[in-house]
């Protein structure tokens, strides 16, 4: 292995007075940018890359008065770039890419840099609009600046440039509006040379030009996801013949998939998942003999699954799930020599067996053909799949599993599973994560292996006829035995209903059930409970049920309706007790929504004081609040925190309730208080957002509903309320936003935007914002991190985290005006949900060794 340099670069290097090219790429070198550089006015070419310099980048640059070519990519620098920088008009070559810079980027730097020929500033923290006057410089051949703080729109100009080879803008914030939002497009075909063009992970709105097949002929990679792209895709996209990477994934695209697109010979990858693409997927896609990744998930395809699809020699992932394909599996899947990172079929209507040949995928790594209607019996033949590492599938489990030594994660939950569970399951070493819970699974559960080992995970709920050690006796009792316990249960429980109710009868006729007063400001809310039920429910409200206490009031646990249940109970004593109660009854009234804290009942009565009695009766969160995971007052039965996925998870869950009250409940809402201690998980980890107290309703743009009628009250909580509410602006949806954003960057640091640390000019958002995005993990969650562990390396694991980390800072932006939408973030963090899908961090050495095909990387 070739040694690297490490420590500093001399001072004594400035004596090489004639020196013209001096080339440090790719070493250990660290300190601060050697201000020693700037005496040699020789320099022609100076390159820096890839090292570990930190600092600011010195004024006296400009110096070097010869200067053509400055790489200083991949390295520590922050700070503004010196406005001498600028000036150097010797300049041919800029590239600052991947460090921790920020500032607004100046529109002239094409007029004081007239030479340029590359302009390299990606993955930093960049500011303000494109350059407008970088499409002046009609010679110019590389403009990147992806994955920065970018807005505004486009500029004009990009009709001047016919050298450019490569364009690069996406990950930021570049608008664009209406059907045509997209026609910049059409100024790149006097591009002739372009060969990569990337707009991925912006807000452009628009539908696809047509003339997009008049774009260069040498044009190999094509990046337009996550956008709001509607419409169909042109079937003049397969004139692009060179295209070797086509990703229009997670926008709006509807319609069928052009059968042209099929000519593309040269194409590697094709990602159109997570679009409303609906119709039968076209045979002429299996005329892509070079394909090696396609990704058509979660559209609205029907039909059968194309027979031509076997002829994908080089494939080495194929994602068709989350559709609506039907008929069976062809036996031609089962025959991809290439496929070894995954092959996931799962969410659709297949039936008919498993393929038999399904052997023949010896070398991949992950299949899941869950929730599916598929029937009989899994093949035997699954055991020849040697690299299996993650298998998801329905129907018994077969003796031969016990062959996959490399099996990781075998997941079985929720299917129709029956008989004892193999033996054989305890001799695989690898196996980390074992799932059969929801099954009807049966027998004595094996007491070896994985079974006995505390550091990975069993789930075998509601398996109801397994057993384990002397418990097993119980379950060779006769049917005869049986019948009499079922026979005996059923006699108690009707005795009790009948004890129950003639209690209450007795109760009502002594007048001990107190008459609610419901009145015209109740009409329409869910139907109304009584004290006495509560108290009932609640056990008078003891001390050991109570499960939450706040400002409002307390939170009790209770069953009602033999239904466990969250009785939250407003203090009357507060003046505006009765408008919480009506703005929370208000708000939830009309909305459904999974993400969103489901009011069950209500009750506006008198206690047994004669004083007046409020509360509301929602669904029982078993797992908490975030804020409970986040301080680590909670944790999984491992000890540990979220994990990455969780976490994700729960940004997505959250990020798409809001959604649904600003842009599709009947009546606009705000929520006003979005914060970790107001979004709760029940028992499957799902996110609900809860506490609409201070909620408004936006009736029109002049008018709305509030519980707090002072136009001057601050609306939320300390550390989360946007910074124009202190100003005295009304609610706005951009303002649940900035809450959203800090919410986001305390789940994925740990911190509260409160901490005692953050005094001064030092805050939540610009302590991340100070190491976005190179420096990640000095922020992370030290848990998270370790959860991690080497992972961290993996360059797309690290783009999904810029990302997620980007959408929170776009979120928490200062003015309002800068923010990204809910649903901008929403869109955004599905795109990362989709690729850490396929990233599971238990196969991650895997996967590394396995999927070394084209991909949508971190584009630098």
């Amino acid at each position: 292995m070739q040694n690297r340099l490490s420590g500093r670069i001399p001072e004594e290097i400035n004596q090489l007075k004639q020196l013209q090219l001096l080339n440090f790429a790719r070493n250990q070198l660290s300190g601060d940018f050697p201000s020693s550089l700037t005496n040699i006015s020789s320099l022609v070419n100076l390159n820096l890359g890839t090292n570990s310099f930190s600092g600011s980048i010195p004024s006296e640059i400009n110096r070097l008065v010869n200067l053509n070519f400055l790489d200083l990519t991949i390295n520590n620098l922050s700070g503004n770039v010196p406005p001498s920088v600028y000036n150097m008009s010797s300049l041919v070559y800029l590239t600052l890419a991947s460090n921790n810079l920020w500032g607004e980027l100046p529109g002239d730097v094409g007029i004081k840099l007239p030479n340029l020929l590359g302009f390299n500033f990606c993955i930093n923290k960049f500011t303000g609009k494109i350059p407008w006057s970088l499409h002046n410089l009609t010679n110019i051949k590389i403009i990147r600046m992806a994955h920065n703080l970018l807005h505004g729109d486009i500029p004009p100009g990009l009709g001047n440039l016919p050298n450019l080879e490569m364009y690069n803008i996406g990950y930021n914030s570049i608008v664009s509006k209406g059907q045509r939002g997209l026609d910049f497009l059409e100024l790149l075909t006097n591009s002739t040379r372009l060969n990569f063009l990337a707009i991925d992970f912006n807000l452009l709105e628009g539908v696809i030009p047509k003339s997009i097949g008049n774009l260069s002929k040498v044009l190999t990679k094509l990046y337009m996801a996550g956008n709001d792209i509607y419409g169909t895709i042109p079937s003049s996209i397969s004139e692009l013949k060179a295209l070797e990477l086509l990703d229009l994934s997670s926008s709006s695209i509807s319609g069928e998939i052009p059968k042209e697109i099929g000519s593309l010979q040269e194409l590697r990858v094709l990602g159109l998942a997570n679009n409303m693409l609906s119709g039968q997927l076209p045979d002429s896609l299996g005329n892509l003999q070079l394909l090696t990744k396609i990704d058509l998930s979660k559209n609205k395809f029907v039909g059968r699954i194309p027979t031509t699809y076997g002829s994908f020699k080089s494939l080495i992932s194929m994602d068709l799930s989350d559709n609506k394909l039907n008929g069976s599996i062809p036996t031609e899947l089962m025959n991809l020599p290439g496929l070894s990172a995954f092959l996931n079929l799962s969410q659709n209507q297949l039936t008919g067996p498993l393929p038999l040949a399904i052997g023949l995928l010896e070398n991949v790594a992950v299949i899941n053909i869950s929730n599916n209607r598929l029937s009989g019996n899994i093949p035997n033949s699954i055991g020849q799949c040697k690299s299996l590492e993650r298998l998801s599938l329905s129907g018994p489990i077969p003796d031969t599993l016990g062959s996959l030594k490399g099996l990781e994660i075998l997941d079985f939950s929720s299917n129709q599973l029956s008989g004892p569970i193999p033996s054989d399951l305890q001799n695989l070493q690898s196996l980390r994560i074992l799932n059969l819970s929801f099954n009807n699974l049966e027998g004595k559960i094996p007491t070896g292996g994985i079974f006995s080992d505390p550091s990975k995970s069993v789930d075998l709920e509601k398996n109801k006829n397994l057993c384990s050690g002397s418990s097993c006796k119980i379950h060779r009792r006769s049917k005869l035995t049986s019948l009499i316990i079922i026979i005996s249960v059923i006699t108690v429980v009707i005795t009790l209903c009948f004890s129950v109710g003639l209690i209450c009868y007795i109760q009502k006729r002594k007048g001990m059930m107190i008459k609610n007063p419901f009145d015209q400001s109740l009409r329409g809310q869910p139907k109304m409970i009584s004290y006495n039920e509560l108290c009932f429910a609640t056990d008078n409200f003891n001390e050991d049920n109570l499960i939450g206490r706040g400002s409002f009031g307390y939170v009790y646990r209770g069953v009602v309706q033999g239904a466990a249940m969250a009785v939250k109970v407003l203090d009357t004593a507060i003046t505006k007790s009765r408008k919480i109660f009506l703005a929370e009854c208000e708000a939830l009234r009309n909305v459904r929504h999974r993400n969103l804290i489901k009011l069950i009942t209500i009750c506006s009565s008198v206690n047994s004081k004669n004083e007046e009695f409020l509360a509301l009766i929602f669904e029982c969160m078993s797992n908490g609040s975030l804020n409970d995971w986040i301080s680590g007052k909670r944790r999984h039965e491992n000890g540990m925190k979220l994990s990455v996925f969780e976490r994700l998870r729960c940004v997505i869950g959250i990020a798409s309730a809001i959604d649904y009250l600003h842009n599709e409940s009947e009546v606009q809402i705000v929520h006003c208080d979005l914060k970790p201690g107001n979004v709760l998980l029940d028992s499957g980890m799902t996110p609900k957002v809860a506490d609409f107290g201070i909620a408004k309703l936006l009736l029109d743009s002049n008018s709305e509903v509030s519980v707090i009628s002072s136009t001057h009250a601050l609306k939320g909580s300390i550390g989360y309320i946007p910074p124009e509410y202190g100003y005295g602006e009304k609610p706005s949806t951009a303002g649940d936003v900035y809450s959203y954003g800090i919410l986001l960057l305390e789940l994925f640091t740990g911190m509260s935007p409160t901490h005692e640390i953050f005094t001064g000019d030092l805050s939540l958002k610009s302590w991340v914002q100070d190491q976005f995005p190179t420096n990640l993990e000095q922020v992370l969650d030290i848990e998270l991190l370790q959860q991690m562990n080497n992972s961290w390396d993996d360059v797309r694991l690290q783009d999904c985290l810029i990302t997620i980390f980007g959408v929170g800072l776009s979120c928490a932006a200062e003015s309002p005006n800068e923010r990204i939408t809910m649903r901008d973030a929403l869109l955004r963090l599905k795109s990362v949900d989709k690729i850490l899908l396929k990233l599971d961090l238990l196969m991650l050495l895997l996967i590394r060794r396995l999927m070394s095909f084209p991909t949508i990387p971190l584009r630098t």
